[in-house]
C-alpha cells in the first residue's frame, strides 16, 4: 500500500509540474501573439496612411487635370456658342426642376425616403463620384476630338 501511496503522490507532483509548464507556456504564446497582432496594426495603420497619401494625390492630379481640360475647352469655345450654351443649360435646369416636382409629386413616400438616403449617401461621397464625372467628360471629350481628327 506504501507504493501506492507512494506513486499517487508522484502522480500528483507531476500533474502539477505539468500544469504550471503548460500555463507557462501559454502565457509565452500569449504575450507572443500579442506583440505579432500589435506589430500587424502597426504595419496596417502604415499602409493605409500610405494608400490615403497616395489617393489624395491622384485625386488632386485628376482635379487639376479635368480643370485644364474644362479651361481648354472654354478658351477654344466660341462666345456665342458659350451663351447659347449658358441658355440652354438654364432651360434644362428650369425643365428637369418641373420634371423633378412632377415626380416627387407622384411618388409613393416610401420610394422618396429610400431616394432621399440615397442622395444622403451621395453627397457623403461627393468627391469621388465627381472625380469619376470629370474622368469620363475628360474621356468623352478626349474620344470626341480625335474621332473629328481623322
Amino acid at each position: 500500500m506504501w507504493a501506492v501511496a507512494a506513486a499517487k503522490e508522484q502522480a500528483a507532483e507531476k500533474a502539477t509540474a505539468v500544469k504550471e509548464q503548460a500555463a507557462e507556456k501559454a502565457t509565452a504564446v500569449k504575450e507572443q501573439a500579442a506583440e505579432k497582432s500589435a506589430e500587424l496594426k502597426e504595419q496596417a495603420a502604415e499602409k493605409t496612411a500610405a494608400v490615403k497619401e497616395q489617393a489624395a494625390a491622384a485625386t488632386a492630379q485628376i482635379r487639376e487635370k479635368t480643370a485644364q481640360a474644362a479651361q481648354a475647352v472654354k478658351d477654344k469655345t466660341p462666345e456665342p456658342v458659350q451663351e447659347k450654351t449658358a441658355q440652354a443649360a438654364t432651360q434644362v435646369r428650369e425643365s428637369a426642376a418641373r420634371a423633378g416636382q412632377f415626380a416627387v409629386d407622384r411618388t409613393p413616400d416610401p420610394l422618396l425616403e429610400k431616394a432621399d438616403r440615397v442622395a444622403k449617401a451621395a453627397r457623403a461621397n461627393r468627391t469621388p463620384l465627381l472625380a469619376g464625372g470629370a474622368v469620363l467628360v475628360a474621356f468623352l471629350l478626349i474620344r470626341r476630338g480625335r474621332g473629328r481628327n481623322k
